[in-house]
């Protein structure tokens, strides 16, 4: 059954697996030829080699399956991004908040989308995709990845910075002042994805995923990889 399910997930013998290194807490190196332990999990359970192929971003990612790239994405799932990649069950989710500069009167998460608001964000990241789609008033400005989104939150002076609590947690520390806000706007749901349309191949990876969170697996993983308490094991 893994011979055959093997074969159609990795068809070239090897499993390539597209990570994204924008994400701090989930790629906790920055070597090219590393193997990410779920994408490592995987190609074990099917017997084969793992193969990283790195992006910036997650917009790569995610534009890097249609160019037949790769074989599995460990990428934030969106509804966007399920028009054209199949994603199985999340295996950890991520708290999405706002960073504000000493001095707000920005004091809860809900008083930013107000209009005149500019808010930094990396651009196609999962919580850009989310807020794009649920602000009615405040206004996104883009950058490219998580540094070019705080550079632009600093250095033009704008309201909020959108992020990953942990991550503005760590760039809080360097700015004299500066809030993250309590709660959450979303949770971002970090899933496998892969290619539409093979059906065996995602019911294999959504197993592999319930196994691994029921196993433990998931959790040891992040305690292995120091990010305990800064991200969790995806509800079921």
């Amino acid at each position: 059954m893994a011979h055959e399910i093997a074969a159609r997930l990795a068809p070239t013998g090897t499993l390539r697996a597209a990570i994204n290194l924008g994400n701090i807490l989930l790629v906790t190196g920055r070597s090219e030829d590393g193997s990410p332990s779920m994408a490592a999990a995987i190609a074990e359970r099917l017997g084969i080699g793992v193969e990283l192929i790195p992006y910036a971003t997650p917009g790569e990612v995610a534009d890097a399956l249609v160019r037949d790239e790769w074989d599995v994405g460990l990428i934030a799932a969106d509804p966007k991004r399920a028009e054209t990649i199949a994603f199985a069950p999340a295996y950890v989710e991520i708290a999405a908040t706002y960073l504000v500069p000493a001095g707000s009167p920005i004091a809860e998460i809900a008083e930013v989308d107000r209009p005149g608001v500019r808010i930094a964000v990396s651009s196609r990241s999962a919580y850009d995709l989310y807020l794009s789609r649920t602000l009615e008033h405040a206004k996104l400005c883009r950058a490219e990845g998580l540094q070019g989104a705080y550079d632009l939150f600093v250095g033009t002076g704008l309201d909020a910075l959108a992020g990953l609590r942990p991550a503005l947690i760590d760039n809080a520390a360097g700015l004299p002042g500066a809030r993250v806000l309590d709660g959450h706007f979303s949770t971002v749901q970090q899933a496998i994805g892969t290619r539409p349309g093979d059906a065996e191949a995602l019911v294999f990876l959504t197993a592999f995923v319930a196994e691994a969170r029921q196993s433990g697996l998931i959790q040891r993983l992040i305690d292995l990889h120091g990010v305990t308490g800064r991200l969790q094991v995806a509800a079921s």
